[in-house]
Order: structure tokens, then C-alpha cells, then sequence
């Protein structure tokens, strides 16, 4: 879990007032001739600001801040009884071993305090469950739409999350954008995300949960999202408290290569299985990858669950980088092989 200093978020209606009048300077400023496409409108704006203000205050007292021996990290009830949604990473222990029984101590919007348990995971995607302790039934939540309504890239959305833990003197931190990418299991969007959002959810604009905040990159405003198939996919597993590690077909695509970190802290790879389309690219044991889809390469964690939040057949650009220099390739991804 990474931490980031506390931010102060201003109010969703500010937020969208301030986005239409830079929204309006923009429009203004551009003769007709040179706007070759529509930046947006200020009715476009007031709509996105109607319909968070009518389901934002559902959406926030399902949200809840989460405290492990990892750090703060964010979730969202979705049951009565009680049953949390989050993202696996944040209920593993400092291993990144799957921990299902670790126990969370779970905060609500009003400051009151519960503790959880983790149950299963669904580690190949990082979904993973939290059960609320105590037999009271009336818990806040969110309901899922099964089936789901589809996604599509150009959707508003807006995120929720508890950046540093959770603090009741800071208002809403409530960050509003659009869909860029869907992926079988996952989605990405330019919500602006921090440390401690983690785990957090994902809306439409209907107040319909979509995702869960699973992997924030460094510019914090292209960022990688659980979508609901994998916990619906997973759901009486994960229930269950069992962890599923792979799915033979269709946990994303497959680059075929194990990577390891070196003591100066890059990414290496350290095998390259045959016949993989990274061995196809010509990657071999001890290439340092630099970035990913031209953004720098920290983690493992980080490189492997971008991997597994592409399909098969989408392409990636590598930067390798070994004695012989800097090369730039981009491999296509091919199905996950049965286990």
C-alpha cells in the first residue's frame, strides 16, 4: 500500500463549475474554423453535475476506508449483510501472499468503526471480498444490476476513495471523468486516483457500481479498474473464502515471460517461456523492461496486472533495454494456455 499526503477534494458541484467555465474560455477562444471537434458543453457539464449530486449520496455511505497491517485502503459494501468489495492486493499480507481470515478494521463516513474479515480472492484479477462482523443486517450499501449494463469507452463515471485513510475532517474526495479503455476484465479511466484509493468504487452516473479501483499509475489520471465480471464470475468461490489464481482461458492475455526485481530495484526478466510471443519478440532471460505501453515499469505487481487487464490480441510496446541498448517492441498477446 502506498501512502500520499492528505488532499482536500472540493465539492462535486464546484468541481463541474470549474470544469465548464474552462470548458466555456476553451470554446470561446477558438474560432469555428479551428475547433475541428467539440470539446464539450455547458449542458453536457450541468447533466454529469444533476446526476452525481442525485446518487452521490448513496454511493458515499456504502464507501468505506480500510486499515490493514499494509496501510489504508478503500471498499464498498454491496449487501445488507454486510459483504465488502475490494481489490485482492489490499488484503494480502506483506508478501503479497493471498490472506483470506486476515482480519480489517473497516471505517464508515460518520467516522464509526467495524472490524471484517477477508474472504476469498480472485488473485489472477485482483477482486477479493470482505465479510463485516456482527449479525446486524441493515448494513449501508450499493445493489449490483445483474446483469450488467455494458460499459463503453467516452461513459462519464466517477470515483470514490479514502487517499491516506480515512480522516473526518475532509470532505467527499469524489474525482469525476470518463472511460478510456474496457478490457474483458477491467477498465480504464482518466479518474484521478491516489494512494489508499485502492479497492475503492468505480460508478456510471445511474449510481450503477462498475468497478473497483485496482492498479493507479504514477500520473494518477490513467488508471486500472476490476470490472464486476471477474467478482461475478468468482462470486460464490470467493465466498466461500477459496482463492482463485488463474483462469485457464480468459484472465487477460498472455506475454509469456516471469520477471524478478534487482537490487537496484528494476524489472528483469528472468525466464522466457518457449514458443510465447515473448520469446517470439526475441526477449531473453536478463532484458530489463523499462516501460510499458511508453509508462515506466516500477513493479512487478504493477507490469503483471497490466498484463492480465489486456485481452488476448491486444498488442503492447516494450522498452527493453540490455547490453546491446534500448530497442522498442511491441509483441501481440495470445490466450492463456491450460494450466
Amino acid at each position: 500500500m502506498h501512502w500520499h499526503p492528505r488532499r482536500f477534494s472540493p465539492c462535486p458541484t464546484a468541481l463541474l463549475k470549474r470544469a465548464a467555465a474552462l470548458i466555456c474560455l476553451l470554446v470561446a477562444s477558438e474560432s469555428p474554423a479551428e475547433t475541428s471537434k467539440p470539446v464539450g458543453t455547458l449542458q453536457d457539464l450541468m447533466r454529469v453535475q444533476k446526476s452525481v449530486s442525485e446518487v452521490l449520496p448513496m454511493a458515499r455511505r456504502a464507501l468505506v476506508a480500510l486499515s490493514t497491517n499494509d496501510g489504508a485502503a478503500s471498499g464498498v459494501i454491496v449487501s445488507a449483510e454486510g459483504l465488502v468489495l475490494t481489490a485482492a492486493h489490499v488484503v494480502s499480507d506483506a508478501k503479497k501472499h493471498p490472506a483470506p481470515g486476515m482480519r480489517v478494521r473497516v471505517y464508515f463516513e460518520d467516522g464509526k468503526q467495524t472490524m471484517g474479515t477477508a474472504l476469498g480472492m480472485d488473485v489472477a484479477t485482483d477482486a477479493a471480498m470482505i465479510q463485516l462482523d456482527g449479525p446486524r443486517k441493515d448494513w449501508p450499501f450499493v445493489e449490483l444490476r445483474r446483469p450488467q449494463n455494458p460499459v463503453l469507452p467516452g461513459d462519464w463515471c466517477f470515483a470514490l476513495g479514502h487517499p491516506g485513510g480515512y480522516d473526518d475532517k475532509r470532505g467527499d474526495v469524489l474525482r469525476v471523468g470518463k472511460i478510456i479503455k474496457t478490457m474483458p476484465n477491467g477498465l480504464q479511466s482518466d479518474c484521478v486516483l491516489m494512494g489508499g484509493d485502492s479497492g475503492g468504487p468505480l460508478f456510471d452516473l445511474d449510481g450503477n457500481l462498475v468497478g473497483i479501483h485496482s492498479q493507479i499509475w504514477e500520473g494518477r489520471d490513467q488508471n486500472v479498474h476490476v470490472s464486476l465480471t471477474p467478482f461475478l464470475r468468482s462470486w460464490d468461490i470467493m465466498k466461500e473464502s477459496e482463492v482463485v489464481r488463474a483462469w485457464a482461458q480468459g484472465s487477460g492475455g498472455w506475454l509469456g515471460l516471469a520477471t524478478r526485481q534487482s537490487t537496484s530495484g528494476a524489472i528483469e526478466v528472468a525466464d522466457v517461456a518457449d514458443k510465447s510471443p515473448a520469446a517470439r519478440a526475441g526477449l531473453r532471460s536478463g532484458d530489463t523492461l523499462v516501460s510499458l505501453d511508453r509508462r515506466p515499469v516500477k513493479t512487478q505487481s504493477q507490469f503483471s496486472a497490466a498484463i492480465r487487464a489486456r485481452p488476448a490480441g491486444d498488442s503492447v510496446v516494450l522498452l527493453v533495454r540490455n547490453r546491446s541498448g534500448d530497442r522498442i517492441v511491441t509483441i501481440k498477446l495470445a490466450p492463456r494456455p491450460e494450466e
